[in-house]
């Protein structure tokens, strides 16, 4: 990938990060309670720190703030968000918990890969990568806390079926991300 390119990704994950830190706000103020509120309101805080760690990842290419407040985001590359945002408006408490569980497990995979690469192939530092280090692995307690969530928004009358649809929507968004960075890279 052109290093220029990865301003792209920059760009494209600082526009995410505001836009998921907003949501998971807006899910833990729709679902207050344990064990729900809980995860929702620590996925919002740690959108924070990593908007933080974005901030090294940028510098590294030469940006700035202005630079990624100036980007003008791919809209395909922006379903993700847009996804969750819809979502933590009219999404169920276990269709949400039950995506996130499968796409931050996805999406760290990609992460560790992605920190590795950038490492080798364009020398960046620790520091620089730190963001992709954050997401590469899930917090420790994540995996039993959102199948919690899960579990009590199925055992409160919510649709299984609706739960898997969130999953698999949330994964084709998470590939038109991809694809979208992709595109036109023989």
């Amino acid at each position: 990938m052109p290093r220029e390119r990865l301003t792209w990704l920059a760009g494209e994950q600082f526009r995410i990060i505001g836009s998921d830190r907003r949501s998971f706000a807006m899910l833990a103020a729709r679902f207050p309670d344990p064990p729900a509120g809980e995860m929702f309101l620590s996925l919002a805080q740690g959108e924070l720190h990593a908007l933080r760690l974005l901030s090294d990842f940028a510098a590294a290419l030469g940006w700035g703030e202005r630079d990624l407040r100036s980007y003008e985001p791919r809209p395909l590359a922006q379903a993700y968000p847009a996804y969750l945002a819809w979502s933590a408006l009219f999404g169920t408490c276990s269709g949400i918990a039950l995506a996130m569980l499968a796409n931050l497990e996805e999406w760290g995979g990609y992460c560790g890969r992605i920190a590795q690469a950038l490492v080798s192939r364009y020398d960046l530092t620790e520091r620089a990568v730190g963001f992709f280090r954050f997401f590469a692995e899930p917090a420790p307690d994540f995996a039993e806390q959102a199948t919690s969530v899960v579990a009590a928004g199925l055992a409160a009358g919510e649709d299984p079926q609706e739960a898997m649809l969130a999953a698999l929507a949330l994964h084709a968004y998470e590939t038109a991300f991809w694809d979208t960075l992709a595109d036109g890279l023989g």
